[in-house]
């Protein structure tokens, strides 16, 4: 009987959905395990193969968990906000929520096809207002907190205000903003408004200026990895650096915790280096250099790590988009300093700290007194220098500090060695040890010692103080967008006032246009009575992370209409157990998501400070494009063996219709209008095509659809075929070359079961060599599983099929145990077959065979057997027997006598399971 998998997936697929297979419940008597995959962006294109590779692994997994008798949550959802589906809107008139909508169901249809076990009864949809409600809630939450740093923990806004009736704000240790100090009776005469904007600058979520990615063509703020090169990666369009004030996250006031509860997870060294990176914590001193534009004078505050190198500071550079730019820019610099500061906001800051060989900069026309050589130093603004980091200002220190170098070559300023004996000739140097010279009252100390003594000086003429600082940024959480989550805040008087948490949640309004208002409002002011009350509301909406940075709380209880979860829900799913996805997603969402389970943590919501226990980054799929070669002003393509004895133009050919290498010439001809003449000069007869390993794209016509995949090999073939690329954490080229050998194998496989056409397995018990095969599977398999090394499983199959093949076994007691352990890989066939052995219930509900390690203990060993050190032939023998028995089974055997040749044996070298080595 024929493997007819097109009949066998839909079969399947069907009864999942009928039966629910996959649908959890909780239960405490059996151990639970959460497996999660980072939600998709459903988009017009939907998925191609590089999509599914995470999810197929997280399947492997969670297919495999069940086996193993866990309680396994497995859910799927959609990020269903965005950029992407606006754009469309605009463009088309079309409201972004039917774009979403199709999408989603282009997107479920594919992911049925290749057959995931995901529980659908908890799906997600991040634009829906069920969805939304609790992301509006926990906003609302954090506006009515504050972070303590005494008790590192968020507290209620109640509390800080109480301390301030009663005391002022001297002893507040908080996370906020610039706030000057007031006593309990100035607190108390405040007005309302007063009252607000000081506890704003204390909130969790905070209305303040920042610097934002403006695009005036779309009309929003654009996170750093909308843009590039100036440019928004949508449309295409200029995007400059705007002060503006937003909604923020005060992500900052965890940064510490960030930090040291890395530790605690269970994810790869390299992943935690970029958190920590991306956290960036130093220890150093803020410091105060008078400065002066020549009409005022000011006290100027710094954070440096080195102090000690304070008498190398030979200039101090500003951030373009410092507060301190228009104070220090004096009259005749101005025009300069205003061209310099245009230019620099067409740079994302990312773009800037990547920016490490190209040096510009203009002259403020102000000058700063080193506080410790008492010399005049220049004051400069450049872009390498970054507002959010320490004050926005650096006191610049040429001769240890690579981009302080460059800048000081580049505008001729002086770099003074503090190092003795360094060499600055060509570069700058790296101060981490040494002798300090030309540094005072620190000369002939270590920089070891110069360090901590350094900061002491400045303490002692009162210059400054010890400060650790982080260079991770509060989360700008506003975006001038329509399709995103409206903030349930409206303002009255000017001040921001949140909505009641019965009045969540707040909808989405329906408008005439997509598109900012000709006043340059954002999309919502074009509602009909946006209002509260009749008080405007805001017409911002939420960016895309806010969606979803708590989406995996949402799963464990995705009907709970009066919380974001239940207390009993968390507590027994706790945390993800197993999170799979890609690395662009290290610094942004990974951050995100744990700052916001952190806040819920504090506020007694969910019971684990982290989200995430153990996190596996996918490599990304990489498209095998194909090439054809016409030659110059023809319409005929030559073959790739023939091609350079022609001049010819190498064109991108569409993967879909090429197979091996081998272009399909009919399906050519139909692919391109310009091409239905072509002429074809072929090699044997065939057409073969170039290749190259890039990035898939529609552009290169390298995208490959699953659907095509399934169409033609199954989805069974699919999910093994990805996984048998290569390891999961590399990335690796998609290639379809070898896509016939899985597919073969699932085709051998399926004939074990079948004699003369006819479903049979044989009753009989058996043989040794038999549950030798079946128990090295069974290992293996459960090792390279638990190590997610599905690649070298797959070759295990095929390995211990070859060995079923060659003793002729198709035993029930070893075909069985094998549908197991292929259910996971390969689940559609496995449900066949498991049905067909006699089975009503579901091959995922069978146990996961155990290993029993006597099935694999080897009877036998063949021995190399060596005269003077060359391997002469191989001798098999028992692995029970001595070295007196080995030794004489290997002088009787009659290929000694032939390779001896007449010569005697002086000795015989036996090492048991190992070697024989005659000398002669």
């Amino acid at each position: 009987m024929e493997y007819n998998f097109l009949e066998i997936e839909k079969h399947w697929q069907s009864r999942w959905s009928q039966e629910q297979t996959f649908k959890v419940k909780e239960d405490n008597s059996k151990p639970k395990f959460y497996v999660l995959d980072m939600f998709p962006y459903p988009s017009g294109a939907g998925l191609h193969v590089g999509h599914p590779l995470g999810y197929i692994a997280s399947d492997i997994y969670s297919r495999y968990k069940r086996l193993k008798g866990f309680i396994v949550l497995h859910p799927m959802g959609y990020d269903a906000f965005g950029l992407p589906a606006e754009q469309y809107a605009i463009q088309t008139g079309q409201h972004p929520a039917k774009t979403t909508e199709k999408n989603i169901a282009r997107y479920r249809e594919q992911l049925d096809r290749i057959g995931f076990s995901y529980d659908w009864s908890r799906e997600v949809r991040t634009c829906e207002p069920e969805y939304y409600k609790w992301t509006q809630w926990a906003f609302l939450e954090m506006f009515a907190h504050w972070y303590n740093n005494n008790t590192q923990s968020a507290q209620k806004i109640e509390t800080l205000i109480k301390i301030f009736e009663t005391e002022g704000n001297e002893n507040v240790n908080a996370a906020c903003g610039d706030v000057a100090l007031f006593t309990a009776d100035e607190w108390n005469g405040m007005g309302e408004k007063e009252r607000a904007e000081v506890l704003m600058q204390y909130r969790l979520a905070y209305l303040g200026e920042t610097s934002v990615n403006w695009c005036p063509a779309l009309g929003t703020v654009l996170a750093n990895d909308e843009v590039k090169e100036g440019i928004s990666l949508r449309g295409g369009h200029p995007v400059e650096q705007r002060k503006m004030k937003q909604w923020q996250l005060r992500v900052s006031a965890y940064a510490e915790r960030l930090l040291n509860d890395l530790d605690t997870l269970e994810w790869t060294d390299s992943l935690k280096d970029m958190q920590r990176n991306w956290i960036g914590r130093s220890q150093g001193a803020e410091m105060i250099f008078k400065v002066s534009n020549g009409k005022e004078e000011f006290d100027l505050e710094i954070f440096t790590t080195r102090a000690d190198t304070i008498f190398g500071a030979t200039f101090m550079v500003l951030a373009p988009e410092s507060e301190w730019v228009e104070r220090l820019t004096t009259a005749d610099q101005k025009a300069e300093v205003d061209e310099y500061i245009k230019y620099a906001s067409r740079k994302t800051e990312r773009e800037r700290m990547a920016e490490t060989k190209k040096v510009t900069g203009v002259f403020s026309g102000s000058y700063a007194v080193n506080p410790f050589t008492l010399e005049k130093i220049p004051v400069w603004i450049s872009e390498y220098v970054l507002a959010g980091y320490g004050t926005g200002a650096i006191m610049a220190v040429p001769a240890h500090d690579s981009r302080d170098y460059f800048f000081a070559k580049h505008f001729n300023l002086p770099i003074i060695p503090l190092i003795e004996g360094c060499d600055i000739s060509q570069e700058s140097f790296d101060a981490k040890e040494g002798v300090m010279c030309n540094s005072g009252f620190l000369n002939g100390m270590s920089v070891k010692e110069a360090i901590p003594a350094a900061i002491d000086e400045v303490e002692k003429r009162a210059l400054g103080k010890r400060k650790v600082n982080f260079r991770l940024r509060d989360a700008i959480f506003s975006r001038q967008r329509y399709w995103g989550e409206p903030f349930p805040i409206y303002y009255k008087d000017d001040i921001a006032v949140p909505l009641t948490y019965d009045q969540l949640p707040l909808e989405l309004p329906e408008i005439d246009k997509y598109l900012p208002t000709e006043s340059g409002e954002p999309p919502l002011a074009r509602a009909e009575n946006w209002t509260h009350n009749g008080y405007p509301l805001e017409k911002s909406t939420m960016p895309g992370f806010a969606g979803s940075s708590a989406y995996y709380l949402r799963y464990m209880d995705p009907q709970n209409s009066t919380a974001l979860v239940s207390k009993e829900a968390n507590e027994y799913w706790r945390s993800v157990d197993l999170y799979i996805g890609g690395t662009e997603h290290a610094t942004g969402h990974l951050i995100y998501s744990r700052f916001w389970n952190k806040f819920l943590y504090d506020t007694g919501r969910v019971c684990e400070a982290e989200p995430f226990r153990k996190l596996i980054n996918q490599g990304m799929i990489q498209g095998r494009s194909n090439f054809v070669y016409r030659v110059k002003g023809t319409n005929k393509f030559v073959s790739l063996g023939l091609k350079d004895s022609y001049d010819t133009t190498e064109i991108h050919v569409d993967v879909n219709i090429v197979h091996n290498d081998k272009l399909d010439l009919a399906a050519f001809k139909v692919w391109m209008p310009d091409y239905a003449d072509a002429e074809f000069i072929l090699e044997n007869d065939e057409y073969i095509c170039g290749w190259a390993v890039e990035k898939m794209s529609k552009s290169m016509f390298n995208v490959v659809n699953p659907d095509i995949i399934c169409d033609n090999y199954g989805a069974d073939t699919l999910r093994m075929y990805e996984m048998f690329l290569g390891p999961l954490e590399q990335s690796k080229p998609w290639d379809t070359n070898g896509i016939d050998g899985v597919h073969r194998f699932l085709k051998r496989f399926w004939r074990l079961f079948f004699a003369d056409k006819t479903f049979g397995v044989s009753e009989e018990r058996a043989t040794a060599a038999e549950l030798k095969i079946l128990h090295k599977l069974i290992k293996k398999t459960q090792e390279d599983i638990e190590n997610f090394s599905f690649n070298t499983s797959v070759s295990a199959f095929m390995i211990a099929l070859n060995e079923l093949y060659e003793v002729n076994c198709n035993k029930r007691e070893i075909l069985e145990p094998m549908v197991i352990l292929l259910s996971p890989f390969a689940p559609h066939i496995s449900e066949e077959l498991w049905s067909r052995l006699g089975h009503t219930q579901s091959v995922s509900l069978a146990a996961f065979p155990e290993f029993n390690a006597e099935h694999t203990i080897e009877d036998s060993f063949e021995y190399p057997v060596s005269f003077n050190g060359k391997l002469r032939y191989k001798l098999t023998l028992s692995a029970s027997l001595s070295a007196a028995e080995i030794e004489a089974a290997a002088r009787e055997n009659e290929q000694t006598a032939k390779y001896l040749a007449g010569a005697s044996i002086k000795k015989i070298i036996v090492v048991p399971k190992k070697i024989i080595n005659i000398v002669c």
